[in-house]
């Protein structure tokens, strides 16, 4: 079996750890002065704020770790390395969304029909207090949020906190003028229906990885035709195309030669194969069994 990485350059948008420690520090600092502050004051949504907030703190602290896990160099017991780390975290931190989620729901809902006076004044500060840090944490964020999975999970943990922070502000400022107490509440429902809603996405893209699905954007059927353009393929068969991680995409197949060739005249097809699949399709892991006339399933998919 001919095994093969893409040697074209590649320019990788290098991730910082660094951004999500600075991250988990601020947020640390968010979550005590939310915590205080809704008991102080009764406000549910401030302390629902608090928990979402802790539950970012735990979740870029489990991106941190994993980040730093898929570094680490394959070894003869691990022989991909600890490089799907950050797809399990990505897993993982969405469905903790989806459960703060749920958990805030009930809370609401109990609280809806049961409005308690709130310390507005309290609530407001400490609103605009996680405004500014959540959006500090989601600028050191952002770029990274864009070329890798853990650190979109990360990103989207901070970013719905500062929505979360901008409704807590909003129903400060009208229960502090209106006396509409009832506001907390829909506020908080509102934040956990939104976290819900973010989480799909996440929850959607890590699945498919982890399951070794072929990416949407790669259409099995144009790929083969485009091979068999090549001189000296016959069939590309057995194909499977995965995501190892964020930055690898592989592909493994079995490959029928149209004539009898030297391994050395198949090294030059498999260049070939290997540029076109780099160039139209970005998979930069490639994995081909050279055949010919061999008696075997010449399905283009075919269950192991």
């Amino acid at each position: 079996m001919s095994h093969s990485h893409n040697h074209v350059h590649i320019h990788k948008h290098e991730v910082k750890g660094k951004n999500l420690t600075y991250s988990i520090l601020l947020n640390l600092l968010i979550t005590v002065a939310q915590i205080i502050g809704g008991i102080v004051s009764g406000s549910l949504a401030l302390i629902s704020d608090a928990l979402h907030n802790f539950s970012d703190v735990l979740s870029l602290v489990f991106s941190l770790f994993a980040h730093k896990l898929s570094r680490r160099k394959a070894s003869i017991d691990q022989t991909f390395g600890y490089k799907r780390a950050e797809l399990i975290a990505a897993f993982i931190n969405a469905i903790t969304l989806v459960l703060v989620g749920l958990f805030l729901i009930y809370e609401a809902a109990t609280r809806l029909f049961h409005p308690e006076p709130i310390k507005s004044g309290l609530v407001i500060w400490l609103a605009i207090l996680g405004i500014v840090v959540n959006g500090g944490s989601v600028l050191l964020l952002k770029k990274d949020s864009e070329h890798n999975l853990n650190m979109k999970s990360a990103y989207l943990h901070l970013l719905t906190d500062m929505m979360a922070s901008v409704a807590v502000l909003i129903g400060g400022i009208l229960m502090k003028f209106y006396g509409w107490y009832w506001v907390d509440s829909l506020m908080t429902l509102l934040i956990a229906i939104y976290l819900i809603y973010v989480s799909y996405d996440l929850i959607k893209s890590a699945t498919k990885m982890l399951m070794l699905f072929t990416p949407d954007f790669i259409d099995v059927k144009e790929l083969v035709r485009e091979v068999h353009k090549i001189k000296g393929v016959n069939k590309l068969h057995h194909i499977h195309v995965w995501h190892l991680n964020d930055d690898e995409l592989h592909l493994e197949a079995h490959l029928d030669c149209s004539e009898d060739i030297k391994m050395s005249e198949f090294n030059e097809l498999l260049h070939e194969i290997e540029q076109l699949l780099f160039t139209k399709f970005n998979i930069n892991h490639i994995n081909i069994q050279p055949e010919y006339k061999k008696e075997d399933p010449k399905h283009f998919i075919v269950q192991d």
